[in-house]
């Protein structure tokens, strides 16, 4: 009859005294590892799909994601992310009013990332921020984008973030932010602040 094997995972080696079988032998090593080495998948409906009935996953399985560069653990009830790959910045394209490099800062951009099983948005760069009207009010009614963000870095509730800026024109060193459900960022500014840039280093929000 098969052995296990010598590190206690439960991997079945056929013995000598087992009748030959090369497809038998082959399939059950690969049986036993494939569930026990980081699997791969496109997308977490295809493991899904694929992971059912004998193929069921079990307490410690490991998937990898493709079209989110996740890794996944299975904890027994359902799968975590456990790392992320690398995430491309995309650097949106700003409304009338703004510009990039605040204050040296570099180029606003943003990028979608994995923080213990959680996604966020990330942000970097700094604005150079123009203002308008009676009440000095940022430009654009303090929508610093062109367009609104894509669905899928949206938060499900707004969500409202300080952010430092120049103390040039203004009694303040911060500003508030406002990250809102249908894809529009919004500058919250007091009457009479108007720095001239706001950095957007080290902003981040869950979704």
């Amino acid at each position: 009859m098969p052995i296990s094997d010598a590190y206690g995972q439960g991997i079945q080696i056929a013995s000598m005294t087992d009748a030959p079988s090369i497809p038998d032998a082959i399939k059950a090593v690969t049986d036993g590892l494939i569930p026990r080495s980081v699997m791969r998948f496109a997308s977490a409906s295809e493991r899904g799909a694929t992971l059912v009935g004998d193929q069921a996953p079990v307490e410690g399985m490991m998937a990898w994601l493709k079209d989110q560069n996740l890794l996944t653990l299975y904890d027994g009830s359902s799968w975590s992310v456990v790392a992320a790959g690398s995430q491309a910045w995309t650097a949106p394209a700003l409304a009338t009013g703004y510009t990039n490099n605040g204050n040296s800062n570099g180029t606003v951009r943003w990028r979608k990332v994995n923080l213990f099983g959680e996604d966020a948005i990330m942000w970097s760069g700094g604005l150079n921020v123009t203002y308008v009207g009676a009440g000095s009010s940022p430009a654009n009614g303090g929508m610093f984008l062109s367009t609104t963000m894509p669905a899928g870095a949206r938060p499900t509730s707004r969500r409202t973030v300080t952010a430092a800026c120049s103390g040039v024109n203004s009694d303040q060193l911060s500003m508030k932010i406002d990250f809102n459900t249908d894809g529009t960022v919004t500058i919250v500014a007091k009457g009479g602040a108007e720095p001239p840039w706001i950095s957007l280093n080290n902003i981040m929000y869950t979704l």
